[in-house]
C-alpha cells in the first residue's frame, strides 16, 4: 500500500540563531511567523515561518535552534553546519501512514506519532530508508 502525500508541508532549517534566521527569512522573502514554541521533547526552539496556502493546505519554513549541543538539532549543526535539515510532507493519518510505512520495511524513528508544530500530529522516517533524507509525515491539526 502507498502512502500519499498531500503536500510539502515545510522545509525543517537548522540554525544556530533563531532571531537572526527570522530576520533572514522575513526580510529577503517576505514570509511571515506563524508560531514560535520551545519543544524540550526534541530539543528545539522553533518557529513557522509561513510561505503560501495551496489547496492542500499551507506551506511553511521551519527554523530549528537546538537547546544545547547535545539535542539531534546540536548534533547535525555540530557535523554539518547551518541548512536543511529535513522535509515534511503532509498526509491525511500519521499513524496509519506509519503502520502502512512499516509494513513495507521502512525503518521508522517514530513508532507511533508525536506532537508537532502548531498542533500538528508528527512522526520521523529514519534517512537510510528514504534516500538519505530525514522524512517528517505531517497530520495538520486541523486534518
Amino acid at each position: 500500500m502507498t502512502v500519499p502525500l498531500t503536500r510539502i508541508d515545510h522545509v525543517g532549517i537548522a540554525v544556530r540563531d533563531l532571531n537572526a534566521g527570522i530576520d533572514l527569512y522575513t526580510s529577503l522573502f517576505g514570509l511571515t511567523v506563524a508560531g514560535r514554541e520551545t519543544n524540550e521533547a526534541q530539543g528545539v526552539r522553533e518557529a513557522m515561518l509561513s510561505v503560501a496556502d495551496s489547496p492542500g493546505g499551507a506551506s511553511y519554513v521551519q527554523l530549528l535552534e537546538p537547546l544545547g549541543p547535545d539535542t539531534p538539532v546540536g548534533r547535525f549543526l555540530a557535523a554539518r553546519g547551518e541548512g536543511v535539515h529535513h522535509i515534511g510532507y503532509g498526509v491525511d493519518d500519521v499513524a496509519a501512514s506509519l503502520a502502512a510505512l512499516r509494513e513495507q520495511g521502512v525503518r521508522l524513528v517514530d513508532e507511533r506519532p508525536r506532537h508537532g508544530s502548531l498542533g500538528a500530529s508528527i512522526a520521523f522516517l529514519h534517512p537510510k530508508s528514504v534516500g538519505g533524507v530525514l522524512t517528517e509525515l505531517v497530520q495538520s491539526a486541523a486534518g
